[in-house]
């Protein structure tokens, strides 16, 4: 880089130094003079201060700088819209700007508006980019990271100049990090503190004297550097350590931050401050030289630091500040601006975070890699074991241990045998080793052994199992499988759910790793881990099922996802040849292949019908057949919910898992005629006789008689008792409710006695909705004598019960409204606003009407994108309608829900009319559209 001349004194006799643009990268993204034209510049700007006096004379050069910074800012933007993935240039193109902006406002600082002379300040001082910025990178709104080098110490000069230079970049809105230090300071504040070290190892001399910067780099290196970078590599990757804990520890997160994420830029960076630090490389394609990478490695980091690179300055473009975590909200307009599609039945927000995670991924390997090769040069330190005295098993012949880590003794015999490669896996976990990242290099480079041959040997397949199967901790050898690439060429049908994410916020991971989630699950049920919160499935394990079934249902539940078809259908196509491959039975294989189709059976069951029909449970029952796939289904169904995310699996839904397991299980060996109504009502009838000690025989028989049959089957004991203390004595303008916490179900239980009147439900619906409550199940019933007996669970907006203490506020609402005081229509009107981190999800609408599932409803299944409001829409359009809402279910999966409704018409009967259900149809279509059109406008 082209350093300018020499500031010289602003006196009479000797002429204004004249100001020198720096050379331009060859690499700009657009022709220099576009980005930042300096002819005339100096001029213009030595006008604008000629004989003026006070803050106006730095305001109007700052002024002049502002025009040449944003036109030269448009002029990057411009070009970046041509060519979206050029990030080289971009980031250099941003850098170069950011240079002559500086540069300039120390040349207006230092000649302009000093009254010391120039020469003499420069000699004492010298401007030095440093972090990010030294390293000549920059996203478009990233900090400016400036050192104010002096020797020996900090004089009034420069203190001023470094005054009206910091005050000119802030008018220019800049995000300034700045220092003013001697050289004695840089090496103390070096020593103490490793991030100011990482800084002033990128550092770039900008200005002033350059003989200065000159001597700072040479004493670091020698004095501050040298000898010291066992303990640098080691700060540095504890400070990785921390920033991935941070940020959820987890590569495969739904919504990355770019830069601090595992795999993200800030990886790519501690690397080359390492190879630097240890090699004093300039560039990571040194480290081709060195031995370290491979040129095919070095090629990948290149590749991942350019994509994630131009993720980063379309996101600060985007939002017009410097945000790094790809939410949501932003996900689809950053794919759209890379040039993304939608096909293959996939958006194209999915394919790009799919490239994304692949590329995260990447930088995990080379971090590995890289690693190793300093534990090799003995400058990392070895890895601390915490079971180094524990008596390991000997390892088998051709492997090794090196580093405490599993090693291969001779690549040329390893790689003779293709099956090596699954044994290598085999036996880190048989001796529970981590795998020494040389002999996972030697994998990732020789997957094309894994050929059909391979993917039909017995013996592989036997291998592949007891990964699976015999060691107890499958998790870590099909996550490193995967990352190796080994999994998906050993299982192709695995391939393309590699890093495939799925566009919502309910799924917390990506397809691959929410299966490899879903079998840690089962490992640790295995394992008597998980007793006490999944009774059942623990149970079902502890007295045996077929383990490679399970395993492997577990394993290929989700392996059609990202088509066009139903994943369920495909998956068990899919399943049965891996399933042959594998070596199962015939039995075996169609287990496997009902389990895969099957296996949302379950939870849509639980969770979107009410399992205290009898039709629901004779229905389930009919699917499954018999207690050992039932058994094996309940178990794929946990492991599935469970693996989704850390929040999504909860008591409500357990509740509702084991009490449908439970019922099944009842009428699998007892036969289903055992579930019917008359029988739940009479145990209902005595239990209520038995707990109402305090109320005489007449006034229980009371109780009972006012009832219809459904009440008795769809609630339990304490629920009957709460109903029948609010409903004694009640009159008819009263309306009486009961606020519990049910922790059975992690929900608030509400229930509400008062007069019966059409459109009741939708009338509770809103009140709830008004105090922002979230509505997991309700069933409404009518007294023979005219009264609406209600009962609603909720959960607050974190999805817990409410607090007792916000009780008595949440009852005060719900009464005003239900009284007529609140007009709940204009008051959700205000609150029911579509969050912007939501406003891309996609959930096509659909309703369906069917009569078969229930002996005396018909069941209205409504799937859309959730909002707060939309239980209060979707109610009051069937109470206009003159339908009767028995109960309603609602299953939240994310923004998407599905609300079921049991209802009759006006007569008590099912809506078997075609031209009714095609007319209501409508008009829950339209009353979604417009409430999601109220939800969007702001």
């Amino acid at each position: 880089m082209t350093l300018p001349q020499e500031a010289s004194a602003a006196s009479a006799s000797e002429p204004t130094p004249a100001f020198v643009a720096p050379a331009a990268p060859r690499d700009l993204i657009c022709a220099p003079d576009t980005i930042f034209d300096a002819a005339g510049l100096p001029d213009r700007l030595a006008e604008a201060v000629e004989g003026k006096e006070g803050t106006g004379r730095r305001a109007r050069a700052t002024t002049i700088l502002a025009e040449a910074l944003s036109n030269g800012r448009d002029a990057i933007e411009k070009a970046f819209e041509a060519s979206p993935r050029a990030a080289r240039p971009l980031v250099h193109s941003y850098a170069w700007l950011t240079d002559c902006i500086i540069r300039s406002a120390y040349w207006t600082a230092s000649t302009l508006l000093s009254d010391t002379p120039a020469k003499r300040a420069s000699q004492r001082m010298s401007l030095v980019a440093v972090g990010g910025y030294g390293r000549g990178e920059m996203a478009p709104h990233s900090d400016v990271d400036l050192l104010f080098l002096c020797e020996d110490s900090v004089t009034p000069e420069v203190e001023h100049i470094v005054e009206e230079m910091l005050y000119i970049l802030w008018d220019l809105r800049l995000k300034v990090g700045h220092a003013t230090r001697t050289i004695r300071d840089c090496l103390k504040l070096g020593r103490e503190d490793f991030t100011i070290r990482t800084s002033l190892l990128e550092m770039r001399h900008l200005e002033g004297d350059a003989a200065l910067t000159e001597t700072l780099a040479d004493r670091l290196w020698n004095e501050l550097f040298k000898g010291s970078s066992k303990d640098y590599i080691e700060a540095k990757l504890a400070e990785r350590a921390e920033r991935h804990r941070k940020q959820g520890g987890q590569r495969y997160m739904l919504e990355p931050n770019i830069k601090e994420g595992k795999g993200g830029l800030r990886d790519l960076q501690s690397l080359f401050w390492i190879a630097k630090y240890v090699n004093r490389v300039q560039s990571i394609e040194e480290l081709v030289g060195l031995g370290v990478f491979t040129p095919e490695e070095y090629w990948a980091f290149e590749q991942a630091e350019s994509f994630l690179w131009a993720c980063r300055a379309h996101l600060h473009l985007l939002t017009d500040r410097p945000v790094d975590q790809l939410t949501f909200d932003v996900q689809v307009p950053v794919a759209e601006r890379l040039g993304y599609t939608d096909h293959s039945g996939r958006r194209a927000v999915e394919h790009f975070m799919q490239d994304y995670f692949r590329h995260a991924t990447q930088v995990g390997e080379l971090t590995r890699i890289f690693l190793t090769a300093l534990e090799t040069a003995h400058v990392k330190r070895a890895p601390k074991l915490a079971k180094l005295f524990r008596r390991r098993k000997k390892v088998r012949e051709g492997f090794e241990m090196e580093n405490g880590r599993l090693a291969i003794v001779d690549e040329e015999a390893f790689l003779s045998d293709k099956l090596n490669i699954l044994r290598l896996f085999d036996e880190a976990l048989r001796t529970d080793t981590l795998i020494h990242p040389n002999a996972m290099r030697l994998v990732s480079a020789n997957l094309n052994l894994i050929d059909a041959d391979m993917r039909r040997n017995p013996e592989a397949a036997r291998i592949f199992l007891r990964l699976m199967l015999d060691h107890g901790n499958p998790e870590r050898a099909l996550r490193r499988m995967n990352e190796l690439g080994v999994l998906a060429a050993f299982v192709p049908e695995f391939e393309p759910i590699v890093a495939m994410m799925q566009f919502n916020f309910y799924h917390a991971y990506t397809v691959d790793e929410h299966t490899i989630q879903c079998i840690r699950v089962l490992a640790q049920i295995e394992h008597r881990e998980l007793i006490e919160e999944l009774p059942v499935a623990s149970r079902i394990l502890e007295k045996g099922v077929n383990r490679r079934v399970l395993y492997l249902a577990v394993f290929l539940h989700d392996i059609g996802k990202g088509r066009v078809e139903d994943h369920s259908i495909l998956g068990a196509r899919i399943a049965r040849p891996v399933c042959q491959r594998l070596g199962l039975d015939e039995e075996e294989v169609s287990t496997v292949e009902w389990l895969v189709r099957s296996h949302l059976v379950m939870s849509d069951m639980a969770q979107k019908r009410d399992i205290s029909d009898p039709r629901t449970v004779r229905d389930f029952a009919k699917a499954v057949k018999t207690r050992k796939r039932l058994d094996l289904l309940t178990v794929l169904t946990v492991c599935d919910i469970r693996g989704v995310g850390p929040d999504v699996w909860n008591n409500w839904k357990a509740q509702l898992l084991r009490s449908l397991h439970r019922q099944t299980a009842d009428a699998l060996e007892n036969g289903l005629e055992e579930i019917n109504r008359d029988n739940i009502a009479e145990e209902a009838h005595a239990a209520l006789r038995d707990s109402l000690q305090d109320w005489t025989p007449e006034e229980i028989e009371a109780e009972i008689e006012r009832h219809y049959p459904p009440y008795w089957q769809g609630l339990q004991n304490e629920t009957h008792q709460i109903f029948a203390r609010l409903l004694k004595g009640i009159p008819n303008d009263e309306i009486r409710i009961d606020l519990t916490q049910d922790p059975g179900r992690d929900a608030t239980r509400a229930c509400f006695a008062l007069a019966d009147h059409p459109g009741i439900f939708s009338r509770l619906a809103g009140a709830l909705a008004l105090v922002g409550a979230n509505v997991v199940d309700a069933r409404t019933y009518t007294t023979k004598d005219g009264y609406a007996t209600a009962i609603f669970w909720i959960q607050d907006g974190d999805g817990a019960p409410y607090e007792a203490d916000r009780l008595p506020r949440l009852r005060a609402t719900i009464h005003k409204s239900l009284k007529g005081e609140i007009i709940t229509g204009q008051a959700l009107s205000k609150r029911d606003k579509q969050k912007r981190r939501e406003r891309e999800f996609r959930f096509p609408t659909s309703i369906h009407f069917d009569n078969e599932g229930s002996d005396i409803y018909t069941i209205i299944e409504v799937d859309t994108r959730d909002r707060p409001g939309l239980l209060y829409d979707l109610t009051r359009t069937l109470a206009n309608a003159n339908i009767y809402i028995a109960s309603a279910v609602i299953a939240t999966y994310g923004a998407q829900v599905v609300d079921t409704f049991y209802v009759k018409d006006m007569f008590g009967l099912k809506i078997h009319s075609e031209s009714k259900r095609s007319a209501l149809e409508k008009k829950l279509i339209q009353a979604i559209e417009r409430g999601a059109e109220r939800a969007r406008t702001e």
